[in-house]
């Protein structure tokens, strides 16, 4: 008996070191940089404008777009980017003013977060961020919204391990700090495209557009002309051009006489009298659903809108000249142009972005 006593003693070795083998298999795999890049698709619109020292990587695009839902970014830990942006409005509030953690209300309309990478003249209303990074902490410092100091935002985050393990995949180190953090909302916020609408089909096969689609495309991208009026186009193509429907420039667009403006937009970071009640141009994609419309959200349809480019502008020293121009006349639109040329509007609704799962909540 005494011969098989070895080898039943070596199979039982053999064992228990396999079985520490399979141990060590089943052991945390260590958390990495990870600088995959993030592809991005945008269809037919130009080449974004991506700044070279915050590529858009799977990871960075990860954990900002966690910042972006993350309500314990905010004061009292029930307000994200989220909730004043939410995706089913194109990334916009249908509130004219939204409400902060203190239960005030904003200053200005909540502007729409899409195609980001293709702005080039800074952000906000009134262009006070230079670059989306630097937009991104505004609103968490304001004591209008989230209320909260990024010291305080700095600490919870980097309590919590799953941010931790993020910003390590991200960036490399664990540390958070507010420039990471603003770097990552940045890329996630540019990573939000829209160019995907039926006006984008039309693009590719006339036959996505109605008649009354139709002729509203030929109002909007017509010229105003008023010795011709039968020819005469509703000229909102002036603003509202190119691939993305804006000019990247700041615009009084007649909502107020001087005398009469109750914000200084422009003026009020340039310092300069010319750029009195002017506000950033937007875009025009999805305007069918970010109601209300202006800075200050006064108007709640789009039929309202077009009919203040019609007949209700107001003249002031900083009008925009070609809006000016059609002071006289008024655009002249009959109630079918009206009609023709928000069926045209309706048309730049993206079929996807609101549904995007990439968009959508990570928790």
């Amino acid at each position: 008996m005494k011969k098989y006593i070895l080898p039943v003693f070596a199979v039982a070795i053999i064992a228990l070191m396999q079985s520490c083998k399979d141990d060590d298999s089943n052991e945390p795999t260590k958390v990495t940089l990870d600088e995959t890049p993030y592809v991005m698709e945008y269809g037919h619109l130009p080449p974004p404008n991506i700044a070279a020292d915050n590529p858009l990587t799977m990871q960075g695009v990860k954990l900002g777009r966690m910042l972006f839902y993350e309500k314990m970014i905010s004061k009292d830990g029930s307000m994200a980017c989220a909730s004043c942006h939410l995706q089913e409005f194109a990334f916009s509030d249908t509130a004219q003013f939204s409400i902060g953690v203190e239960g005030k209300p904003g200053g200005r309309q909540a502007m729409a977060v899409f195609n980001m990478a293709w702005n080039e003249n800074e952000f906000f209303w009134d262009g006070r961020a230079h670059l989306v990074r630097d937009q991104s902490l505004g609103p968490i410092q304001d004591p209008l919204e989230m209320n909260e100091t990024l010291e305080n935002v700095i600490a919870k985050l980097s309590a919590n391990q799953l941010y931790k393990d993020q910003f390590i995949r991200a960036f490399g180190s664990e540390e958070v700090t507010s420039e990471k953090m603003s770097l990552a909302m940045e890329q996630f916020m540019n990573s939000i495209v829209s160019y995907q609408s039926i006006y984008d089909d039309y693009l590719k096969d006339s036959t996505a557009f109605n008649e009354s689609q139709k002729r509203g495309e030929k109002l909007f991208f017509g010229e105003y002309n008023e010795f011709f009026p039968d020819e005469s186009g509703a000229d909102c193509a002036h603003c509202h051009s190119g691939a993305n429907f804006e000019n990247d420039r700041y615009a009084n667009n007649g909502l107020d006489s001087d005398g009469n403006f109750t914000d200084n937009g422009r003026e009020e970071v340039t310092k300069k009298v010319r750029d009195k009640g002017k506000f950033k141009v937007t875009s025009l994609r999805n305007i069918a659903i970010t109601p209300p419309y202006m800075h200050d959200g006064r108007f709640a349809t789009l039929e309202e809108v077009v009919e203040h480019y019609n007949n209700g502008l107001k003249t002031s020293s900083t009008l925009d000249p070609a809006l000016e121009q059609t002071r006289g006349t008024g655009l002249r639109l009959t109630n079918q142009d009206k009609t023709d040329l928000v069926n045209f509007l309706k048309t730049l609704t993206d079929k996807d972005l609101t549904t995007n799962p990439a968009y959508m909540s990570p928790f």
